[in-house]
């Protein structure tokens, strides 16, 4: 585990403190377990958008004009 120095605006380190409290544990644990979140977050949009991307379309036009709102109901 490493160790780091982080810098932040008074009302954000306020906020953490008191979240930490609430949540029974340290502003480094807190931190901690914010950034992992967000890096499992990220990861699975990641992995989700490229799963789309390599999807075969078969929504594709092959050249033809697609249905106005009006044709499609």
């Amino acid at each position: 585990m490493k160790n780091v120095t982080v810098s932040m605006d008074d009302a954000v380190a306020e906020w953490a403190r008191l979240e930490a409290a609430r949540r029974n544990t340290s502003v480094s644990r807190l931190l901690g377990e914010l950034l992992a979140e967000k890096m499992r977050s990220d990861d699975a949009y990641e992995r989700a958008m490229q799963d789309w991307l390599h999807r075969e379309r078969s929504w594709a036009s092959e050249g033809r004009a697609y249905p106005t709102r009006s044709e499609s109901r």
